[in-house]
């Protein structure tokens, strides 16, 4: 008999002990520019930008809204709108699942949040998307919601502001979804005839149908910092001209460069140049009666 036959096989444990740490899911974050982790925390502080590199995530409605306005003001309106599924629409799964599951998983009925609000004191009408929905898809609701904010702001005589992130038109609605375009691209032609100021504020991605239409005819667009604006995906447009592109071609500060955008602004100055910008267009002028009793704030 050799001599290892007496040694015994090493038990092995089938189950991890419960006295195992684990780390809670959520508690940090890669960053998708420079890699750097970052705490789920400090990253919220930081108004979801990166502290390394100055990276902007994407921000979900409800952030934008606490962002952008004073706290207890904002009022929801036309937040019972859902869509009807005109089409009968089904690819991979029904079009009704796909709606229920982003209502569900986002906690808004589609992808355009809208209301009244005040920012330092002054009234004005707000239309933020939510990207987490359908990727912000521009349907029926969402143009008939941004048509009610235009509507709201002529008849009340105080600014609009829309922070959009949108893949597009909806393909599950098909031509009604591309009907929009000129829907609410129409009522901010009325608004600029009665002097209504609009800004547009286009975050990452802005694209499609809604980069096509109302969010780069605001009186003022304003970008975040590296944001992909535009009609159609790079691979898309090479396609079809058969060139390439310029580097960086849709991003904000190409777009500024050629005067697609008029400025680009970093995400915690973002309050403080709507405030100023309300106020130079609104209560300075006395052109709206809500505004004149607002003192400004610096």
């Amino acid at each position: 008999m050799a001599w290892f036959d007496d040694l015994k096989t090493p038990r092995i444990k089938s189950q991890v002990s419960e006295r195992t740490s684990k780390v809670p899911e959520g508690l940090w974050v890669k960053c998708a520019s420079c890699g750097e982790i970052l705490q789920t925390k400090q990253l919220r502080e930081m108004l979801q930008v990166c502290s390394e590199c100055g990276h902007h995530f994407r921000m979900t409605a409800a952030d934008r809204i606490a962002m952008l306005t004073d706290e207890g003001t904002f009022d929801e309106y036309a937040e019972d709108l859902v869509s009807t599924d005109p089409l009968e629409f089904d690819d991979l799964k029904p079009y009704k699942s796909r709606l229920h599951a982003a209502a569900v998983s986002t906690g808004v009925k589609d992808a355009c949040v809208v209301g009244k609000a005040k920012l330092g004191g002054i009234p004005f009408h707000l239309g933020v998307f939510e990207f987490k929905f359908m990727g912000g898809s521009m349907g029926v609701v969402v143009g008939e919601k941004i048509t009610r904010l235009f509507e709201q702001a002529l008849e009340e005589k105080l600014p609009a502001v829309t922070i959009s992130a949108s893949g597009g038109a909806r393909m599950q609605e098909g031509i009604l979804s591309l009907m929009q375009m000129a829907k609410t691209s129409s009522i901010v032609e009325k608004m600029r005839e009665e002097g209504i100021p609009f800004l547009s504020i286009v975050t990452d991605p802005t694209t499609g149908g809604v980069a096509a239409s109302f969010s780069m005819l605001g009186d003022l667009v304003i970008a975040e910092p590296n944001a992909l604006v535009g009609f159609a995906g790079p691979r898309v447009i090479q396609q079809t001209i058969r060139q390439a592109l310029p580097p960086g071609c849709q991003r904000s500060e190409f777009l500024v460069k050629h005067g697609f955008v008029d400025r680009i602004v970093h995400r915690k100055d973002l309050a403080h140049e709507v405030r100023e910008w309300m106020w130079r267009l609104g209560y300075r002028t006395c052109r709206f009666p809500e505004m004149k009793s607002v003192t400004r704030k610096s």
